[in-house]
């Protein structure tokens, strides 16, 4: 399994990053004998979209799992169905899977302007997360797990080959947005990779509850599971990220880093 950062910023895109956006890859059966790579993407906020393309074609998409639908995490699958309408070299035999939060349709729509040129209903194929429910992605299981946000959100727990040891199977734990709660603990526990919001920071400690995790508690979390590697994201432009990955290491004693763009984690 291989983790491609795509967007590491958090609420808005940052002059440096887009939005929420992480691809994943795994090499698998493909259904006819052989093996090829397949490609499920993780959350599509906005300006995602752009620099995706720098690591396929938006087409070779095999599926994409939404945490929540928020802008920062959904707005660009709209634009998506634009290229997927209009653009020849982004034509498919099949619409492309996508699983969402309950709304999700509605949402889409939303965003588009309910304007039928931009309608995503004939180009993807709308699911809606149910709990306990794993969904597969060629080699790669995806089990949602319900998190705490203003908004209906899930984390992911992915399963899939590993790429360093064959015949290992490895789990990547993707928090969406979320602060402390049970969801958390069941994601980070024994994961090789907690990839974790870092929204907030200790030093403003009037930031609410029930909405963002800081360094400290996204580290917190991956000691009382045991994950074996951190990687902090979602992280806003009004703070120092320095600061996020400080407050990690202080209660973390595994590896940890920041997410940015471009970045490759081979698990």
């Amino acid at each position: 399994m291989r983790l491609v950062v795509v967007g590491s910023a958090g609420s808005f895109p940052g002059p440096d990053s887009a939005a929420s956006c992480y691809l994943l890859q795994a090499d698998g059966p493909d259904g006819a004998g052989g093996t090829r790579t397949w490609n499920l993407l993780l959350d599509l906020g906005n300006g995602a979209l752009g620099p995706l393309q720098r690591h396929l074609p938006p087409a070779d998409l095999d599926a994409v799992a939404i945490s929540h639908l928020h802008a920062d995490h959904v707005a660009d699958v709209v634009v998506l169905g634009v290229m997927l309408r209009y653009d020849p070299r982004g034509l498919r035999e099949q619409p492309l899977p996508l699983h969402g939060p309950e709304g999700v349709r509605e949402r889409l729509a939303q965003l588009s302007g309910h304007d039928p040129a931009t309608d995503t209903a004939e180009h993807l194929a709308l699911g809606t997360w149910r709990a306990g429910e794993a969904v597969r992605v060629g080699p790669f299981t995806v089990e949602p797990v319900p998190v705490e946000h203003p908004v209906p959100a899930f984390g992911f727990r992915v399963t899939g080959p590993s790429s360093v040891e064959p015949g290992r199977t490895v789990t990547l734990a993707y928090t969406g947005d979320t602060d402390e709660c049970p969801g958390l603990d069941d994601l980070a526990r024994d994961a090789d990779l907690l990839l974790a919001e870092a929204a907030y920071v200790e030093s403003l400690p009037a930031a609410p509850r029930g909405v963002h995790l800081t360094g400290r508690r996204a580290g917190l979390a991956a000691e009382r599971g045991g994950s074996r590697r951190l990687l902090l994201t979602h992280l806003v432009a009004w703070n120092d990220p320095q600061e996020s990955l400080d407050e990690a290491r202080a209660v973390y004693g595994g590896p940890v880093d920041l997410a940015v763009p471009g970045m490759v984690v081979t698990l």
